[in-house]
């Protein structure tokens, strides 16, 4: 092996540095991109809470230059022959791009020029590539980076479908209070001030040395296992601070099963939940408070206010009777509320449909716990729990069907408030607030008679005909579940897809249509979609609807509902129609008005669901 081949290299880097003007392979074997929205999320918060601790109005943008630096943590290349490759660190790095490619499009809008694009991508020989080069997703960045979205198609990947839904995401949860002169400045900090360690090899095997190295045998303290040295260091009796310690490792391991940083999001979202008390308030010129300081040095905030955590620095019982009754407590519901939301329980159904459509998780789970007291019984939590996660449901379902965002920055001040508003209250005062709540908001059902399929809610329009779909068939007395129609778990069933009823044929409609926009626009509306097996939609998709008709018969209530038998013979079907007085009909053909009455008949079944009466 050569003397360069042994070389190892490692360097503080800015983003500006790392990025700008360099290119980027990634192996095969590595290139999958499995950030998920919870990572996106806290990458956000965690730049933009680090920027707003040193930012002032009154300061010039030669000032950035003093800020601190925030560190975004080590990756690792290995340089053959002038090519770079991405052993670790990808994730990162193509999370930073995405974001590159969201402030380019915002700072646009706002009238900024700070340079970005060669952050993005780079040209030589008048040919444009992405700095971090992956083929599969050259057509994914580039629509993102001209256009701001990306229409998914069944042919993408996975990675290609999570980059689609993490550009979302940043679009969610970058902070309003940026989003103006401010931004110019953060842009500054962001290239300079956010620093990356960049460990370079010169051979495969020393790089994926370090990478294994980095990550099997890892000494960085962790906030939570600085969290645990702090509070043992207070008891007093060794036998005591042994069982505790042994009791710490039994936890954090039951906590791993669902995610390696799981530990840090139960401690997060039990402090934000139970003691919290202030929040960032959403100008220019606040500072962080506990909300914020939660979410990024729990075990500092935690050793800097036990008064609100109830401890006294000098009564080792006191610690002692946290760990024993209050940490125990929260963590067996905290651990709970995971089952709850990977496997379906009617004992807590809501927790799984949030799951799956609901608020983030920074404002989710400190919602679920808040309301809990130590002195709760078992059936008092669980039915709290389910209240506030029904609350959690019906409020994003009506925020969405109205085309509203409930990002964590849209939300956070408003959802932090209800943490403090419901925390350690009984059942009947929890429910009286959250359907006071609901009665408050603004957004009705009504919102039903627009709602259009487009290409930025197809995962909520699947989400709203798996409830609709399950809903009516289990009041019909059928064997159906959400889980069946959304989550597709497989066991030899075959996914399910949104279905038009109109075919794409615009010249079919041309009677009810004289512009194709229009016609597009009406298929799109939810009174024109059903939910089909994959396989048995693309089958169907270009038929004209009289052929379907009698197909549908034989698929799910909601379609069937569509043809004349399925109002004969079918006493369990009209009971449930009747019972609920829902404005089922037969449909022998489909226009226009039809539509319009499927409509306002999912439009009903909606508001059967998600009434609080």
């Amino acid at each position: 092996m050569s003397q360069l081949a042994n070389k190892i290299e490692a360097h503080d880097r800015t983003i500006y540095e790392v990025l700008d003007n360099k290119k980027y392979t990634v192996d095969y074997f590595q290139r999958e991109y499995k950030w998920e929205e919870r990572h996106i999320e806290q990458l956000i918060f965690d730049l933009t809470s680090a920027f707003m601790e040193d930012f002032s109005p009154e300061h010039k943008h030669s000032e950035v230059a003093n800020y601190n630096s925030y560190y975004l943590g080590p990756f690792v290349i290995s340089v053959k022959d002038g090519q770079r490759s991405i052993i670790d660190g990808q994730q990162r790095l193509t999370s930073l791009t995405l974001l590159l490619i969201y402030l380019n499009h915002l700072q646009k809008e706002l009238g900024f020029t700070r340079i970005l694009e060669t952050m993005i991508f780079s040209e030589m020989y008048e040919i444009k590539s992405f700095n971090i080069q992956v083929d599969e997703r050259e057509k994914c960045l580039n629509e993102l980076f001209i256009h701001g979205e990306y229409q998914l198609s069944d042919d993408d990947d996975e990675s290609t479908k999570n980059m689609v839904e993490r550009y979302q995401n940043i679009t969610q949860a970058f902070p309003e209070e940026l989003k103006n002169g401010v931004l110019s400045y953060f842009i500054d900090w962001f290239k300079y001030r956010v620093i990356l360690v960049e460990i370079v090899a010169y051979s495969d095997e020393n790089a994926y040395t370090i990478f294994e190295t980095m990550n099997d045998r890892g000494l960085n303290l962790t906030p939570t296992e600085m969290l645990k040295g702090f509070i043992l260091s207070k008891f007093s009796d060794t036998k005591k601070r042994h069982k505790a310690n042994e009791f710490w490792k039994e936890s954090m391991q039951k906590l791993h099963i669902y995610d390696k940083d799981e530990d840090q999001r139960f401690f997060q979202s039990w402090l934000r939940a139970q003691y919290a008390i202030t929040i960032r308030p959403g100008k220019t010129d606040s500072k962080n408070e506990d909300f914020e300081k939660i979410a990024t040095r729990f075990h500092s905030w935690f050793r800097d206010n036990l008064d609100k955590v109830g401890l006294d620095n000098d009564i080792p019982a006191s610690f002692e009777y946290f760990i024993e009754k209050d940490f125990k407590f929260f963590l067996k519901y905290f651990l709970i509320i995971k089952k709850a939301e990977k496997k379906f329980d009617a004992t807590l159904e809501y927790n799984f449909y949030i799951n799956h459509w609901g608020i983030a998780d920074s404002l989710r789970y400190p919602l679920l716990l808040s309301s809990l007291r130590t002195d709760d019984d078992d059936e008092t939590v669980l039915k709290k729990i389910d209240l506030v996660a029904r609350y959690i449901e019906t409020f994003v379902v009506k925020r969405s069907v109205n085309f509203k965002l409930f990002s964590a920055s849209s939300l956070r001040y408003t959802m932090f408030t209800l943490v403090k508003e419901i925390r350690r209250k009984d059942f009947e005062e929890l429910k009286t607030i959250l359907k006071r709540k609901l009665d408050e908001m603004d957004e009705t059902f009504d919102g039903m008679n627009k709602l259009r399929l487009h290409g930025q809610n197809a995962w909520f329009i699947k989400f709203l005909l798996s409830r609709i779909t399950a809903y009516i068939e289990q009041k019909a007395g059928l064997i159906s579940s959400f889980e069946k129609y959304y989550v597709n778990h497989g066991h030899g069933t075959k996914p399910y897809e949104i279905e038009h009823i109109w075919a794409n044929k615009f010249n079919e409609h041309r009677e009810e249509f004289d512009q194709e926009s229009d016609f597009t626009e009406r298929r799109s509306r939810i009174g024109d979609l059903i939910l089909l097996p994959r396989g048995t939609n693309q089958s169907f998709s270009d038929k004209p609807y009289g052929d379907k008709l009698p197909n549908y018969y034989s698929e799910n209530l909601l379609a069937r509902s569509l043809y004349e038998l399925a109002y004969q013979n079918n006493p369990n079907f009209l009971n449930m129609k009747a019972s609920l007085n829902l404005p089922f009909k037969p449909h022998s053909e489909f226009k226009v008005q039809d539509i319009e009455e499927r409509q306002n008949l999912y439009k009903e079944i909606c508001e059967r669901i998600w009434t609080w009466e």
